[in-house]
């Protein structure tokens, strides 16, 4: 298999410093707010580039940054509930909803989960796994579209309406 903090270290760093700056200020407030449980992670990796262990945070205030906001970083946030309906609930509370995931062996409760998230992508057992023939965008402030898949073809696209009256 491998060395899992081997692996950690090999993940891919962000796009720019903007971002990895962006990055460590919101993991860095969230430690020092005590936004979360900080369960692994979140410091700088490598000396060059920008790396950065993926953090994972446990049990988050509902309205944290690492919590509320987008990070496109490797940032996990972990949130426990006892209910579908808190689960769902709060996470179609947030004013995003590019992706979610529902993990669970049970194929009924995750079609159900999934209807009822308002999200443009629900991974079952997976998170973003797309594949190029499937349509990729969010909901609400998370997109403005699809990417993908005959969706995107659309978007290079202007319909037009021609009405032409025969009768005089």
């Amino acid at each position: 298999m491998g060395d899992p903090e081997k692996a950690i270290s090999e993940i891919g760093p962000v796009v720019d410093q903007a971002q990895y700056d962006r990055i460590l200020n919101i993991i860095n407030t969230a430690k020092r707010e005590k936004q979360g449980t900080l369960v692994q992670g979140g410091e700088k990796n490598h000396s060059k580039g920008f790396y950065i262990e993926p953090a994972i945070f446990l049990d988050p205030d509902v309205n944290a940054s690492i919590t509320r906001d987008e990070i496109f970083g490797p940032v996990v946030v972990i949130n426990r509930f006892k209910t579908e309906e808190e689960v769902v609930a709060l996470s179609n509370d947030f004013r995003y909803g590019l992706m979610a995931g529902v993990f669970t062996q049970d194929i009924s409760r995750a079609l159900r989960l999934s209807e009822l998230l308002d999200s443009g992508v629900v991974g079952v057992n997976c998170i973003s796994t797309i594949h190029f023939s499937c349509p990729f965008g969010g909901t609400k402030e998370s997109g403005i579209g699809r990417e993908l898949g005959v969706y995107a073809l659309h978007a290079y696209t202007e319909p037009k309406t021609v009405l032409i009256n025969i009768t005089s």
